[in-house]
Parts: structure tokens; sequence; C-alpha cells
């Protein structure tokens, strides 16, 4: 059996007849295919429709590079799908039907491939030879495609975007027709369930996921877990970002310290502030100096110093921070898994979810279409790679309505798709926030001290709610909801865990 592997012409048509490879020095050249391995599958499901069932999985009509075999095989699919038998007969009867029984070769060119028929031991490696060629078709197409868009001359289609297509466009066509999936025996699933729990075991912390650094979150949690989409949302101040830089550099910091395989390697696509500003969060959290202060130069040369100290000692913290602008959810899965190639990525946090972008078609079908294109994707990454996608998500406005303003489901944005397609949706919540914005004023015909006695119950009130965040898991599909409180210090965007002695705990 030959096999040509020579490149096509340009969409050209393969002519069965002529499969040999062109001369050397021929401009022009067959593009790979085999025309031997594509008769013997299709007469081995012919005499025996068992054969069908070891490539219909992967193997499509298309993937044949000779048009009437495609037709034929689609009409075995049909009819075998329908409870039918496919052999000769059938398929005289279904071209004959459709009027299509000279274009595939007649009766004569049916029985060539029941003569051409491999065993239905071999089908599967004749399925993988025919589909493997037409990948090798695709690379080439793929290939001219690249070409002929680097030498177009459209202004906004820069380089780096060409790239990321053809990266995109590669993975896709890799996992188009994977043969190594399908089910998986249940002694397996089994043995990766107690490897799982073995793993928190061995952590006395009893984490079988990446940990948050925060006792109380990840005892609720039991860590970020492989393969979860986590949303982490809230109102505008409420600290999202801050959480997240947090839940970063603990992550961060355990993998570069640990030697048990605590902690993991960070990506971080920040597509609402800039690397250097979360990079100046987390220094100010390290160093205990206000980055308020920082950004306004009004540092005295001790704290400069300590944030000199601080800032070498960051210097190993894998994280990588991509701060690109409106990147696509294509792009960012792209770079996503190239970081996972390079660096071991163990962990990625999106800030935030409304400002990624969605492919071209589903903008135009609708911001709900676009959004849940969006969160598919990121949950598709989660499991693609086997680490968990902190997204942060923005709250509509409704909750500014209410008069308790503690978030719930229904709050978020677009939430058909996020709340479905999310493993777990936490809710980040500070009363103190809005017990500030209700700082009384005198009115008019108030007297002072009724007035007097208002202000103080708000003191009360304020001072019970003082650095206090709540973290509310409303979703948590492999375990229970609750809500953790946490201390928050906004002067160094730092979150603790609470002290259980607090008069507001």
């Amino acid at each position: 059996m030959s096999t040509t592997t020579t490149n096509p012409p340009i969409n050209g048509d393969i002519d069965e007849h002529h499969e040999t490879e062109a001369e050397p020095n021929s401009p022009f050249r067959t593009p790979p295919h085999n025309i031997e391995a594509e008769k013997g599958l299709l007469g081995a499901v012919l005499i025996n429709n068992r054969a069908y069932e070891r490539v219909s999985e992967f193997l499509r009509p298309e993937h044949f590079a000779f048009e009437r075999h495609g037709r034929i095989y689609e009409a075995i699919s049909k009819l075998i799908e329908r409870g039918q038998v496919a052999d000769g007969i059938t398929l005289q009867r279904f071209f004959e039907h459709e009027q299509g029984l000279a274009e595939i070769g007649g009766p004569a060119y049916l029985a060539e491939l029941a003569g051409a028929a491999a065993s239905v031991i071999n089908a599967f490696e004749y399925g993988r030879i025919v589909y493997d060629l037409h990948l090798k078709r695709e690379l080439i197409n793929l290939g001219e495609d690249m070409v002929n868009r680097a030498f177009g001359g459209a202004v906004d289609d820069d380089a780096t975007g060409q790239i990321e297509s053809a990266e995109q466009s590669l993975y896709d066509l890799a996992t188009s027709g994977d043969y190594e999936g399908g089910f998986k025996d249940f002694k397996d699933s089994v043995v990766e369930a107690i490897g799982m729990a073995e793993a928190a075991h061995k952590r006395e912390g009893g984490l079988a996921g990446v940990g948050s650094g925060f006792t109380d979150l990840d005892k609720l949690l039991g860590g970020l877990h492989p393969s979860d989409l986590v949303i982490l949302a809230g109102r505008p101040a409420m600290g999202k970002t801050a959480l997240a830089t947090n839940i970063a550099f603990n992550a961060a910091y355990d993998y570069l310290k640990s030697q048990a395989g605590e902690g993991a390697v960070v990506g971080f696509f920040s597509l609402e502030m800039s690397a250097e500003q979360l990079a100046a969060r987390i220094l100010s959290e390290q160093s205990s100096i206000s980055s308020d202060r920082m950004r306004k130069g009004e540092l005295t040369n001790e704290e400069f110093t300590r944030l000199v100290h601080a800032s070498q000692a960051l210097h190993e913290i894998p994280i990588f921070i991509d701060d690109t602008p409106a990147l696509t959810v294509s792009a960012l899965r792209t770079r996503a898994r190239r970081l996972k190639r390079q660096h071991n990525l163990g962990l990625i946090i999106v800030d935030y979810l409304q400002l990624v972008s969605g492919s071209g078609q589903s903008r135009n079908d609708g911001r709900v279409q676009e959004v849940s294109e969006i969160t598919r994707g990121l949950k598709t990454l989660a499991k693609e790679l086997n680490v968990p996608v902190l997204a942060l998500s923005q709250l509509s406005r409704q909750v500014e309505n209410r008069e308790d303003k503690r978030p719930q489901l229904s709050d978020l944005r677009e939430s058909g798709s996020i709340e479905q397609d999310a493993d777990v949706v936490q809710f980040i919540f500070r009363e103190e926030y809005y017990v500030e914005k209700a700082e009384p004023q005198q009115r008019a015909e108030e007297s002072a001290e009724k007035y007097a006695e208002r202000y103080r119950n708000w003191e009360k009130r304020k001072e019970r709610v003082h650095n206090i965040a709540e973290v509310i898991v409303a979703k948590q599909r492999h375990g229970p909801i609750g809500t953790v409180k946490l201390m928050f210090d906004g002067q160094f965007t730092r979150f603790g865990g609470l002290d259980p002695y607090h008069e507001g705990g």
C-alpha cells in the first residue's frame, strides 16, 4: 500500500487516477491521499457493518480525499444509524433513489470496494490513515492561508494577531477528530478519584485543589479544583481585584516555597489594570505601604528602602501577567496553552469576564450570546489544561435597589450562562462600603439631640462592620454553600483571616 504525501494545488480536487507523485521538478504536486486505504475501509464496512463502529467516532465523510468515497461513507452512515444493513444491495437502492448511482461508479464500483475489503480488525488503522492524510491536506491549506494572509496588506491585521489566529486554527485542527477520547473505564476513574483524595489527605489542610491562602475559605471550597470554572463576582469597590491578587500571590508563593506540590504557577489576565498596577498592589500588600502613597511619591526614605527589599523578595514569585486590553477568548486560550507548555501553569485568573471579547459572530448575535461563548470557552480551557480558572465578574445595578445589598445569583450580568457554566459562584460583599455612604446628615426640622443619637448609632454600626468582608459561596457543584468572613485592609489592598474574637464576627 503506497501513500502519497505531496502538497496539493490550491483547493484542487484529487484525481484518483493520478495518485503517484509529480515529477521532482514539477510545480504541481498531488495532495496527500491513499486510495487503497479508503477503498479497503469502505469495503470492510460493507462486508461487516461492525467495522463502522471502530471509526465512526472520529471519521467524517469530508475526511476522504475522493468525493465519491465521502458520499459512499455518508450513505453508509445514514443507513447504519437508521438501524438498516449497509451493503452493496442497500447502497445501490439508496443511490438509485437519490439518482446518484452513476456518479459513484455504479454497481460495479460497489462490488470493487467489497473486493478490496480490509478485515474488521484493521478497519481502525485504515481509518486512522484516512484521517491522518486529511489532517495533512488541511495543514497544507492552513499554511497557504497563512502565507496569503501574511502577504495581505490589511492595516488592522497585525502579525501578532495572525500568529494567534494560526495557533488557534492549528489547535482546532488537532482536536477536531480526536480518536483517543470516548468512554473511560470506571476503574480508571475511581483510581483518579482516589489519587485526588490521597493528595488532599497528605496535605493536613485537606485541600484537593490550589489553596487560596484563606483558611476558612479553603475549608469551605477545598481549594480551587483542577478543571473548575470559579466565578468571583461583586459590585465596583467591593475588592474583587484585591482578593484575586491576594489569591494569586498566595498560590504562587506556596508553589515557590512548597516541597509537596502545593500552590500553583499563576497566569493573570488583567484586562482592566496594567501589569505595573497589579504589581504595585502586591508590593503594597507585602510591604505594608499604602499603594496610594506609592503612586503619589510620598514615601519616606525608610519606606522606600522597605519597598525595594520587598520587591527583591518577589522576583522569583511565579506570576505571569498579561494586560492586553479587549483580549478575545480565543487569544486568551492560545496564550494560556502556551504558558502551560512553557511554565507548567496551574491557575488562571481573568479580571474581568465582561471585558473579554467573543468572536465576531457572537458579537453580532448579541451580548448574552457573546458572554455565553466566553464562559463556555473558559470552562473548556479549565478542562483542557486541567487547571482552575478564576474569572471575576461584575454584578448588575439591581443590587443597589434592595434594602439588603448582599448579592444573589440573579444579580450576575447575563446570569444564565455564567451561572450555568460555573462550578463555583462566589460573591464578595463589604457592608462597610454601604454604611459609609449612608452617613447621616442633619435634617432641617431635626433637633441636635436627635441628630447626635442617629450619628452615634451610625458610628456603632460602622465600627461593627469596619474592615470586614464577606465571601458568599452561592453555588458549589461539589460541596456546600455558605459565607466566609475575611478581614479587608483597603489601605494595603489586603485580605486576611478574620480574628474570631472580632466584635463583628
